[in-house]
């Protein structure tokens, strides 16, 4: 009796291995030809940008970017953000493509969160800066962090051992506190880098540099606050943002860029067929 239960369930997932790719294929074809009839394919001329989340990588948003190039109708982008910022190469990289999108078509980027440190590297390069009344922006500084689990590793009776040629090859190690000499290293990079942040800020919003004090030093800010210190353009609601985008573009009937069909499909796809996974595993776990 259960050799029979075991069959009648291991035939069908045995089929469902086999031609699992040619059902996936034979799906998309099939949502791809019903989904194009009857419909008129309306070139978009405005485009949504998202920065969301921690910022540790910047290939998924050249790939929104690349995206918006393809499409040659597009007069304008809309930058989404809400993000506490991230590491300075990827924050100092999306800053440029901003940078560079900005000089081919308008972009305004509207704070629906935070944006902070790397974000609004990023972000400052956008033609406008909205923001809504709830936002926090600036945190303009860096920083570089770690902890010393040497107390830890004594009362455990853990020892470590290496060898390391160089005075500065150690610096930023989480084995042992920091010499001053280190300390002193660090704070010379972050020096460096600060200054570049404060000199690049300064230059994208047309403010003085000696004014650091007051718009920088890490400082967070409520949107009312940074639209005093010049850090925004103005405190505003996201519909107010998007009419101001139409304005810049030249955009009267705005037809946003969607995602294909077949992305849409995909992702629908993968979310379902995660779900129905997640809930075989959970009754088969009971």
């Amino acid at each position: 009796m259960l050799d029979k239960l075991a069959r009648i369930i291991t035939i069908p997932l045995e089929f469902i291995t086999r031609y699992f790719k040619a059902l996936v294929l034979l799906l998309i074809v099939a949502v791809l030809l019903i989904s194009t009839k009857g419909t008129t394919t309306q070139k978009p001329n405005l485009a949504k940008l998202y920065l969301y989340g921690p910022i540790f990588e910047s290939e998924s948003f050249q790939d929104q970017i690349n995206k918006i190039l393809q499409n040659p109708s597009i007069k304008g982008a809309l930058l989404m953000i809400d993000s506490p910022g991230g590491t300075i190469s990827a924050s100092v990289e999306l800053s440029d493509m901003v940078a560079s999108l900005a000089k081919k078509m308008p972009v305004v980027a509207y704070v629906r969160g935070v944006m902070a440190s790397g974000s609004y590297y990023a972000g400052m390069m956008a033609s406008k800066i909205y923001a809504n009344r709830g936002a926090l922006i600036g945190s303009i500084g860096v920083i570089f962090s770690g902890v010393n689990i040497a107390p830890l590793m004594d009362k455990l009776g853990i020892k470590t051992q290496g060898v390391a040629k160089g005075a500065y090859k150690e610096v930023g190690t989480f084995m042992r506190e920091w010499t001053p000499q280190e300390k002193q290293y660090l704070n010379g990079l972050l020096n460096e880098q600060y200054g570049i942040f404060v000199s690049d800020v300064a230059k994208a919003r047309h403010l003085d540099p000696k004014d650091a004090p007051a718009f920088a030093e890490g400082k967070i800010f409520s949107a009312k606050q940074a639209l005093f210190l010049k850090l925004i353009d103005r405190v505003s609601t996201y519909d107010e943002a998007i009419k101001a985008l139409e304005h810049l573009s030249a955009v009267k009937n705005p037809i946003w860029l969607q995602k294909d069909k077949l992305e849409i499909f995909m992702d629908k796809f993968f979310k379902s067929s995660s779900q129905a996974l997640a809930q075989v595993l959970s009754y088969q776990m009971r």
